[in-house]
């Protein structure tokens, strides 16, 4: 071949080799750029300016979180995470993660690692300290050695390694923990990240280096099985969180100081709502006259809606045969969680506490022939539930062992589903905002699909439900994220994840679609062909569990209820006992308003009586005088805003309607 060819040859395959090289990186924006191959999403930051790329913590690549320091050998939609995206945090807190267990192998040598994930405020790693004592007096030195570490800058690198080659490094440590990991991974699907002298097993993703970790702080120390399982060693788990500035762990520490304020077991008992008893039995709450009524408020507020929607009350026993559930599969998935069985004289026959009402509906269902022309059909029920859950996971009003769901079964035509979804959205949204919700995200929660075998059902149906719950949310224009793996076994769901007034996240409100419990129930309508067909049925509670809202409820407002719900929307202090009187009179009048109060007619000064009634949240006081009894008036304070000035009975009583009517408004 001639010189010249070959130069020619070369220059094209070069020109080919480098257009190969190339791959398109598709933003957020729907931009796509040109990048080659191997670039990393620090260097896309860096192409896109100099501050984004400073603070990138990691990328979503294909919707998979990645290291930003990872390179991208294709064509990518690219995500960049900072501190402000929820992925980007977890990234933190899980390298943070792996900066403390540095920090404690360099304390204490020898310690033994089990697991270190990122949590909803910070990480925790379970460690094994060979028989030395941790306690809270620690803290401060591993804060210490972190920061030391953090200023660094040691990069966290990613290296994929062989199993033989992973279980020969933890041996020769001594780290049973790890190797007990080990035993579940294949090769291929192995790898290790290091940072400094400290190298993890570990998919990762991490931050570029440790300089990112500014601001460090040690929350808790608690003992936690291996595994979970009370039959293997107790580890030393410690808790905390880091920072990329050290404003934010100052104000996060007040936020943490006002939650202790607001804590829902602080103010229930102060607010005189709700106790717990050793002698009743732990996780088994006890509703107080106030909170009693607080709740049965809430239980009306939401019957009179549902009358309005069409639903139909229903009562079902607090027992169930196990046979009942069974057949709903409940038994195979909460079994385990549940109560023991109750054993009746009869040899054979078991009942269980009911763990869940939906399959006392089912049968309530079957009670009667059903027709096409009878769909939708919407069964209601304040149904109490139990579940023994750990002693060591009860918590106040949050997690206890018996609660009673807002619990209500949509039996409809597979052509209903969607309509029937979009009410009750429309349905749980009013409850938020009657109860000051304003601010939350709807989780579409969708089967695993890489672990079927958790679920029941056909992959048919399955593909029908999650259609109907997107297409919902999406016509109803809600704010959603897509979250696999959190379906309930039988079905997706629509979970209302609502922040409260300190920014905490909860989940309160949820919606099913379910193809499946009415198939295990055999359950039927007979369709406009006379032929017999299935039903599908739709579960949802806006509350979620009566207990569990409250709690919420309670920190969320600290205690200041909606003035619809509060126990007690006025109290009326006389400014001597001369005005006993009158201000019981007051109260009578009251009454006939629908306006609930209290009169305070203790032989105190007013200034002490107008502070007491402050710290029970009463939203209005109405003082009472020579004056006011003479003009048939009232002297109105409202809490947080002082002296409203004076009014008669009739038209104070306007002012609380009104402002309730205008709550409880259906739009």
């Amino acid at each position: 071949m001639q010189p010249y060819l070959l130069i020619t040859c070369a220059r094209l395959f070069g020109c080919l080799d480098k257009k190969k090289k190339m791959i398109k990186i598709t933003l957020p924006d729907g931009s796509v750029r040109e990048y080659e191959k191997g670039t990393t999403a620090h260097q896309v930051a860096l192409s896109i300016s100099e501050g984004l790329a400073r603070n990138v913590l990691a990328a979503k690549v294909n919707g998979e979180v990645w290291d930003a320091t990872r390179p991208i050998n294709s064509d990518a939609k690219l995500v960049l995470l900072t501190w402000n995206d929820a992925e980007g945090k977890s990234t933190m807190w899980h390298s943070s993660a792996h900066l403390m267990a540095e920090a404690l192998e360099a304390l204490y040598p020898g310690t033994k690692f089990g697991i270190g994930p990122a949590i909803e405020n910070g990480f925790y790693y379970d460690i094994d300290l060979g028989g030395k004592a941790f306690s809270q007096e620690d803290f401060k030195k591993v804060e210490d050695k972190m920061l030391e570490l953090a200023r660094q800058g040691n990069a966290y690198i990613r290296k994929e390694i062989s199993k033989t080659d992973a279980i020969s490094y933890f041996k020769e440590k001594g780290d049973e923990y790890k190797l007990d990991l080990l035993e579940g991974l294949e090769d291929g699907q192995i790898t290790f990240y290091s940072q400094g002298n400290f190298t993890d097993l570990c998919r990762g993703p991490h931050i570029p280096n440790t300089g990112f970790i500014k601001a460090v702080k040690l929350m808790n120390v608690a003992g936690a099985y291996w595994r979970g399982d009370e039959k293997n060693k107790q580890l030393t788990r410690v808790y905390a969180v880091t920072f990329p500035k050290q404003k934010d762990l100052t104000d996060y520490l007040l936020l943490l100081e006002e939650a202790k304020k607001r804590d829902h077991r602080k103010l229930g008992k102060e607010l005189e709502l709700f106790a717990f008893s050793e002698n009743v039995g732990m996780g088994l709450p006890l509703w107080l006259p106030k909170g009693a009524m607080l709740r049965e408020r809430l239980v009306q507020f939401l019957q009179k809606a549902q009358m309005k929607a069409g639903y139909l009350p229903v009562i079902t026993p607090h027992i169930g045969n196990k046979k009942l559930y069974v057949t709903s599969g409940h038994y195979e998935k909460y079994g385990k969680d549940s109560f023991q069985p109750i054993l009746t004289p009869h040899e054979g026959e078991e009942f269980f506490l009911k763990p869940m009402n939906c399959p006392h509906h089912c049968e309530i269902y079957k009670t009667s022939p059903r027709s096409y022309k009878d769909l939708p059909l919407r069964f209601a029920e304040f149904g109490t539930v139990y579940r023994y859950e750990m002693a060591g996971e009860l918590h106040g009003l949050t997690r206890v062992r018996g609660f009673t769901q807002d619990d209500a079964h949509l039996f409809c035509r597979p052509d209903q589903v969607k309509e029937e979804f979009c009410k009750v959205i429309d349905l749980v949204l009013y409850v938020f905002r009657a109860l000051d919700f304003h601010d939350f995200t709807a989780q579409i929660s969708l089967r695993d699909p890489e672990n079927k075998s958790k679920y029941i059902g056909t992959d048919e149906n399955w593909a029908l439900a999650e259609a109907a719950i997107i297409e919902s949310a999406a016509e109803k224009g809600l704010k959603t994220v897509v979250e696999l793996g959190e379906a309930a076994f039988y079905g997706p769901k629509l979970d209302f994840m609502v922040k409260d007034a300190l920014g905490r996240k909860w989940q309160l409100g949820t919606i099913q679609v379910d193809y499946n419990l009415p198939e295990r129930f055999e359950l039927e309508y007979t369709g406009s062909d006379n032929m017999k067909h299935r039903p599908v049925m739709i579960h949802r509670a806006p509350f979620g569990s009566l207990e569990r809202f409250v709690a919420v409820l309670i920190e969320h407002c600290a205690g200041k209820f909606p003035l619809w719900l509060t126990p007690e929307q006025v109290c009326i202090l006389p400014i001597s006992e001369k005005y006993n009187d009158y201000a019981k009179k007051v109260l009578e009048l009251l009454k006939n308003y629908d306006i609930r109060g209290l009169v305070d007619d203790r032989n105190e000064k007013i200034g002490k009586k107008i502070r007491d009634t402050e710290l029970q949240k009463v939203p209005y006081m109405l003082i009472v005088g020579e004056k006011e009894e003479a003009e048939s008036q009232v002297a109105v304070r409202k809490q947080g805003e002082g002296d409203l000035g004076s009014f008669s009975i009739e038209d104070f009583a306007k002012i609380i309607n009104t402002e309730i009517d205008k709550k409880l408004k259906v739009e």
